[in-house]
């Protein structure tokens, strides 16, 4: 079986240059650019590199960018008061707040506080709510990704489906496995302390991967034909240098897997090009509620 490779790089650029074209039709109606506002505290090099991606893309598709800097010295108190300046504020639309954040900062606190219809990540409760109850919420970008290279490769029909979700996070885990349930997959977590691990997962048509462990999955944990989503991102040394690994072997499932994303390409482009969708549709939705 010759495994096929699922490029979240060309994917979200097709989405994106669709998106472009009605942000253009948007901004000419109405006359109002959407407005992504990020907050990045600290010098996280990883952070930084993923806020000036997020800013760059934003700018391209004809958004205005807000990029907020704090040392990591920053209190609680002051970023709070910040959020609510940009939940009143028109011109933002989506906000953001890079994690992780200090020690000495709450990050729930942080996250419920922002507006949920500006909520561009889908962290705050009211959006996880609302997406475990199947009502109209922002989704978080990461596992929307993830549905929407699988909608394409199943050609939307991933009903009856057995998927098996690697991780337990609030992040992935938990909201892919509500998005897989809405789209009528039988789902399974699995997590560090499942017993049996493979015995599940070589019975899974889906696997996505989501532990963080470089390598993790390698072809005994799944059965011919599977479709892998492997949203792991890990650095590791090969040969003195730096490589970026997913949490699956790719080389040991290809011809085994009927499909995988790749890392890099895969997963991550999709991530920051749903953060976009995300803030268009919170746009819209302030323009309706007519927050003009």
């Amino acid at each position: 079986m010759e495994t096929k490779i699922i490029s979240g790089k060309e994917f979200s650029a097709n989405l994106l240059d669709n998106l472009k074209l009605e942000i253009n039709e948007f901004t000419n109606k109405y006359n109002i650019k959407p407005g992504l506002a990020v907050i990045l505290v600290g010098n996280d090099p990883a952070s930084h590199v993923y806020v000036s991606n997020k800013n760059k893309k934003a700018k391209e598709l004809g958004f205005n960018s807000f990029e907020i800097n704090y040392s990591d010295s920053v209190t609680e108190i002051s970023l709070l008061e910040k959020i609510t300046e940009l939940n009143n504020d028109s011109l933002v639309h989506g906000i953001l707040v890079q994690l992780p954040l200090p020690k000495h900062i709450n990050k729930d606190k942080i996250i419920n506080h922002i507006d949920p219809k500006k909520d561009v990540d889908g962290f705050n409760i009211l959006n996880v709510g609302k997406l475990h109850t199947k009502q109209e919420a922002l989704f978080p970008c990461t596992p929307y990704g993830c549905l929407l290279l699988l909608r394409d490769y199943f050609k939307e029909n991933i009903s009856g489906k057995n998927a098996v979700i690697i991780g337990r996070s609030d992040i992935v885990g938990k909201p892919m496995a509500e998005l897989l349930l809405q789209e009528n997959a039988t789902i399974t977590i699995v997590h560090s302390k499942t017993k049996n691990i493979k015995e599940i997962t070589n019975k899974a048509d889906i696997i996505v991967a989501a532990i963080g462990k470089p390598l993790f999955l390698d072809a005994s944990y799944i059965k011919e034909g599977a479709v892998i989503i492997d949203v792991g991102i890990n650095r590791i040394k090969v040969n003195d240098k730096n490589k970026l690994v997913g949490d699956v072997d790719l080389d040991a499932v290809k011809n085994k897997a009927a499909a995988i994303t790749p890392v890099p390409g895969g997963v991550g482009p999709m991530t920051i090009a749903c953060l976009m969708v995300n803030c268009f549709k919170a746009a819209k939705i302030s323009v309706s509620q007519g927050n003009l």
